[in-house]
């Protein structure tokens, strides 16, 4: 439900000013008057996103779910455990977070309707979750379970990133080290090499090297500025709709990492799914959630699809298996799930199943891929000492 603010006066004539959940402007105005309070304005209030769109780590919100489902469990009233949770609270952006989540609790809105205003601290998972949870009276489960959840996509994602570090910061390096060999070690050569030019008798390598490189120091101060617009652009563009779709197709089309990247993405839609569903979120909404979790439009889109024949009455897995981007035994061990009614927990197992086999997949992929980077980088270093010593070699046997 939205929250609207309001000023309005107390019987005393004592001016308060505040906000209020209600299912519209006229129902705000019937909670007022409730209170005792006489509205004078009431406006619906925009949800905001948490605090200038700065996050909140998934590590630290995993933490915070496990607590706060840790102190309902023990008794703790749910006000409390907010409060106790926001004096703790080490992270500036979380405290203020806790501190409105608080205080809409307290003016009568469910935890999950608080939650929903700062998106950039509490996902849509969670949130429907815990709004299934409280509806159905578990919400410590449905905590505990989004904690655990939380802390599994975060060791993933850590998983990732550190068998990736390696090589980026191969490539890069390597990359800077190529380019300050040619820019200001090769021409350098350029002069002590003029009379075996004159004379024609310059190897051709060289004197591709020596022209590239000129081409380079001469020609910097303007391609430096267009790679870097270049790079502006296309960041930009990926972030458009159009571009989102083209990276995310290339993204599971790629050789070596695109079956990584695909299974990645197959496994997040499967877990919230599973999760979701297990928590008695509709099957309908949960599909709309785990479509977004997914993280790959062009997967969204057989998502979608799905949706609609699910609301045609049909099955999951039939426009899954449609689509192409889903991994035949996925799809089978689905159909099955759905004709013996356990979806939920066959959906979970599924994306441990995944997740484990493509860790061992991304091992390898990162292993090969070293050795590839430092032979691509060996040979580039090479090529130009080859290209400078064949020349000294000849001059060296003229004198």
């Amino acid at each position: 439900m939205p929250s609207f603010v309001y000023t309005a006066y107390t019987d005393e004539g004592e001016k308060r000013t505040g906000s209020v959940t209600a299912v519209n402007e006229r129902d705000a105005v019937n909670v007022l008057t409730g209170k005792g309070l006489f509205p004078i304005d009431v406006a619906e209030e925009k949800a905001r996103v948490a605090f200038g769109g700065r996050r909140v780590k998934g590590q630290t919100m995993a933490v915070l779910y496990g607590q706060l489902a840790g102190l309902l469990r023990s008794g703790v009233p749910l006000l409390r455990s907010i409060a106790v949770l926001r004096d703790q609270a080490a992270n500036d952006t979380l405290k203020r977070v806790l501190a409105d989540v608080y205080q809409h609790v307290e003016d009568g809105a469910s935890l999950a309707e608080a939650m929903a205003r700062f998106p950039n601290a509490f996902s849509e998972m969670a949130v429907n979750m815990v709004r299934a949870g409280g509806e159905g009276g578990f919400l410590e489960e449905a905590l505990e379970r989004v904690a655990t959840f939380t802390e599994q996509q975060e060791d993933l994602k850590a998983q990732t990133v550190g068998a990736l570090a390696y090589p980026v910061f191969l490539g890069t390096v390597g990359s800077l080290i190529i380019a300050a060999l040619i820019v200001f070690f090769v021409p350098k050569f350029g002069e002590l090499f003029e009379d075996l030019r004159a004379r024609g008798e310059l190897p051709m390598m060289t004197e591709a090297l020596l022209g590239f490189s000129n081409f380079v120091k001469s020609n910097g101060w303007w391609m430096a500025p267009l790679l870097i617009g270049g790079g502006i652009w296309a960041w930009n563009w990926a972030k458009t709709p159009r571009g989102r779709t083209a990276v995310d197709y290339w993204k599971i089309r790629m050789p070596l990492l695109g079956i990584v990247f695909k299974n990645l993405a197959v496994a997040r839609f499967c877990r919230v799914l599973g999760t979701l569903l297990r928590n008695g979120v509709p099957i309908l909404r949960s599909l709309e959630i785990s479509r977004d979790a997914s993280g790959n439009r062009i997967l969204a889109t057989a998502i979608e699809r799905a949706s609609e024949n699910i609301s045609s009455g049909e099955s999951l897995a039939t426009p899954l298996k449609a689509s192409g981007h889903f991994p035949q035994t996925v799809v089978e061990m689905i159909s099955v799930a759905e004709e013996s009614n356990t979806l939920d927990r066959v959906l979970v197992e599924i994306a441990d199943h995944l997740e484990r086999r493509t860790g061992r997949r991304l091992e390898l992929a990162v292993r090969l891929l070293e050795p590839v980077l430092l032979l691509i980088l060996a040979g580039c270093v090479l090529v130009v000492v080859i290209a400078l010593l064949i020349p000294v070699i000849k001059m060296s046997s003229t004198i």
